[in-house]
């Protein structure tokens, strides 16, 4: 897929943030649309169905989390790539943001190089997905990477593509501990600077929709997949 194929939304209030940064994005070929706030980016999302979002959270109408919330909803939206862009760098509202369905976080005033860096790192995850194998068994759970969702059984079970990727991670080799800085490199990218509670955030959540016995915290490591029946 070259650049000129790929569809980023660009979602701000301000219009030199708009300016700016679609300038920068179309410089390197990518095809850039628009909105002023979260009402507008969800119809625009579904309209054109963009390979990534670029979403401020601080917003007039709807906000970025309000309106990250809504897109992760729609079946056609689910697995679009969406990064917050905003001046905002306080852990809650990263935690706030991921715990939306956020793949990123990218904080305000950026240099132009940096954010295209960063943009390119995000969508290097396309190209990695779809050259992965589609499904992976784990004793009675398979994972299924085209449609992020994960089954139990005959149990479907929908995840958000930040726990989808951490669950990925910690099943890839149940009973291994992964450290907290090995989780953070893999899922959030070394470049990425989140919260502390960010991955406890995402834990919860694995918990509340794969089961709490599947997952162990190691206290002061990190954390570790078993399967049923397993020595936790």
């Amino acid at each position: 897929m070259s650049n000129s194929d790929i569809k980023i939304l660009l979602v701000d209030d301000e219009p030199d943030i708009l300016e700016i940064v679609g300038y920068n994005l179309k410089n390197e070929g990518y095809q850039v649309h628009t909105a002023n706030n979260g009402n507008e980016a969800l119809k625009a999302a579904k309209k054109i169905v963009p390979h990534l979002i670029l979403l401020d959270i601080m917003m007039p109408e709807m906000d970025g989390i309000e309106a990250c919330e809504k897109i992760r909803k729609v079946k056609s939206l689910e697995n679009i790539l969406i990064a917050f862009l905003t001046a905002r760098n306080e852990d809650y509202s990263q935690v706030a943001g991921f715990d939306a369905g956020a793949d990123d976080y990218i904080t305000k005033p950026i240099k132009p190089k940096l954010l295209i860096s960063k943009v390119k790192s995000l969508l290097r995850r396309l190209k990695t997905e779809e050259q992965a194998d589609t499904t992976t068994k784990v004793g009675n759970i398979t994972i299924n990477r085209d449609e992020y969702v994960v089954f139990k059984g005959d149990e479907k079970i929908f995840l958000p593509r930040k726990e989808f990727e951490l669950f990925s991670l910690l099943t890839s080799k149940p009973g291994k501990v992964f450290k907290r800085e090995t989780i953070l490199d893999t899922v959030w990218g070394n470049e990425v600077v989140v919260g502390g509670r960010t991955i406890d955030v995402h834990i919860r959540k694995l918990r509340e929709k794969i089961g709490d016995d599947h997952f162990k915290t190691v206290k002061g490591v990190g954390y570790k997949f078993v399967l049923e029946g397993a020595d936790k």
